[in-house]
């Protein structure tokens, strides 16, 4: 017997799902990130309006100042839908879990000079209720936004800042104990340093449009706290008297902020380029919500800072200015 073995190419009837063909063109293969995003959100056939809100439908473009011809037209540059985000943080959380076990397993949390020891946990610890605002910040969005393109990214942000909470928890037990962390929390309820950002915080929770709230929380705070504390005190100024250690246990906020930066920024980007309404709203949001973040974040910066408090948050308003510059939004 004889068999011959051929290629036959199957030439596929359909690329995609319509409701991405109707964007891509059908004839064009559509990618994991857009068929797992374009139009995936239910526009009709809903049973009730929320009770809790009956002026509005369940998923409702109103509920923003913002208005967009398209909600679709924010695209994440990460190209995130759930496996990817899942391989990149299991990755990151491979080379985190490999910092701090560097740093335990050599004892070098016993090396950190007593004042940098004090002065990362006093900074350091309080910020993980920063972080669960930020975990309940993100999760409001995604609830009440519209649009897949632009809700999606931020249950991946809300989660994302539920692990640093948990990454900040580990290092005030690593470099201190369960008195801590109890300690961290006293501060964030009652001492004078903490209480500009802690009001901040919980002035952002009651904020009911999604859109703003995104600003708020994602671009503004996140915009000055991360390259104040993260990039500037842990990895420049502790780094240089003797806290190397710590900016490896810190190692995932620094590339998280570096990676998720390029999100807000496009999105901020994509809404001021809609229209000079969009743009002169997200300009007063912009300022008004800087001006009273650099202003919490100043006593806080002053725990390790001391005189150069006032140059190096000027800085940080400068960077933060120029990247809204370069996004649109000039403020």
């Amino acid at each position: 017997m004889q068999i011959d073995l051929r290629t036959v190419s199957i030439k596929p009837l359909r690329h995609t799902f319509d409701n991405v063909a109707r964007r891509i063109g059908a004839d064009k293969p559509a990618s994991r990130y857009q068929e797992g995003t374009l139009d995936m959100q239910q526009t009709a056939n809903f049973h009730y309006r929320p009770t809790w809100a009956p002026e509005y439908d369940i998923y409702d473009a109103s509920r923003t100042a913002i208005k967009m011809a398209d909600w679709y037209a924010f695209k994440d540059p990460r190209q995130f839908y759930y496996g990817a985000y899942c391989l990149a943080r299991a990755k990151q959380q491979e080379t985190a879990e490999a910092n701090f076990d560097f740093v335990e397993n050599r004892g070098l949390a016993g090396t950190l000079p007593e004042s940098v020891r004090d002065t990362v946990l006093k900074l350091l610890v309080p910020l993980r209720h920063v972080a669960w605002g930020s975990n309940m910040n993100n999760a409001s969005v995604c609830a009440y936004s519209y649009g897949t393109g632009f809700s999606q990214p931020h249950i991946y942000h809300s989660m994302d800042q539920l692990g640093i909470a948990q990454y900040i928890t580990r290092v005030g037990l690593l470099l201190g104990d369960v008195q801590t962390l109890d300690e961290g929390k006293r501060a964030w309820m009652e001492d004078d340093a903490w209480q500009g950002l802690r009001r901040f915080v919980e002035d952002s929770f009651v904020l009911q449009d999604p859109f703003e709230l995104f600003v708020v929380q994602n671009v503004v705070l996140d915009g000055l706290l991360y390259p104040l504390v993260y990039e500037t005190i842990i990895d420049d100024v502790l780094s240089s008297q003797g806290g190397t250690p710590v900016a490896m246990l810190t190692q995932f906020m620094t590339d998280w902020f570096t990676e998720t930066k390029k999100w807000a920024d496009a999105t901020v980007k994509i809404a001021a380029a809609e229209s000079a309404e969009n743009k002169a709203i997200l300009g007063k949001w912009l300022t008004d919500w800087r001006d009273r973040a650099a202003a919490a974040l100043l006593p806080v910066a002053r725990i390790a800072l001391g005189d150069r408090t006032d140059e190096v948050m000027g800085e940080v308003v400068q960077q933060f200015n120029a990247r809204m510059a370069k996004a649109g939004v000039a403020i």
